[in-house]
């Protein structure tokens, strides 16, 4: 079996509709929850454990520099400081894939100790600037 096969094959287009209209909320508070309510209904079964949103609140100290938004299925550690994979994120305005978060050392944020791995990707406004980012979790190495 060639790692292509072992894959399984999602179809994304019956997604495309949906985060469309999305798009049009009023509130970049309604689109993150109509995001992540999408979202978790699409991939919660694929191993994913949380998925949310952080926001920036820059005024604020580095140590408490993100709040915890829209998330499901629950809430976790809020405010985190940008010193873990999410604020790298942030800062680096790049996605972050975490394969398995033993490797981020000391500086890794564990809300939930069983998390084994991460993706964070940031949010950037229309002029490219980071306002927060997604973050997903997974009990499972390099899900």
């Amino acid at each position: 079996m060639t790692m292509q096969e072992s894959i399984p094959h999602r179809d994304y287009a019956a997604l495309r509709t949906p985060a469309a209209a999305i798009a049009t909320l009023p509130s970049r508070e309604a689109r993150m929850e109509a995001f992540v309510e999408l979202w978790w209904s699409a991939f919660a079964a694929f191993g994913v454990s949380w998925a949310g949103f952080y926001v920036d609140c820059p005024h604020e100290p580095d140590a408490q520099r993100m709040i915890l938004g829209a998330r499901r299925p629950g809430p976790a550690c809020s405010p985190i400081g940008i010193h873990g994979a999410c604020g790298q994120a942030l800062v680096s305005r790049q996605t972050l894939v975490v394969r398995d978060v033993a490797d981020l050392g000391e500086g890794y944020i564990a809300c939930d100790p069983r998390d084994r791995s991460e993706l964070v990707v940031p949010c950037l406004t229309a002029e490219g600037q980071p306002w927060g980012v997604f973050d997903v979790d997974s009990h499972q190495v390099g899900s």
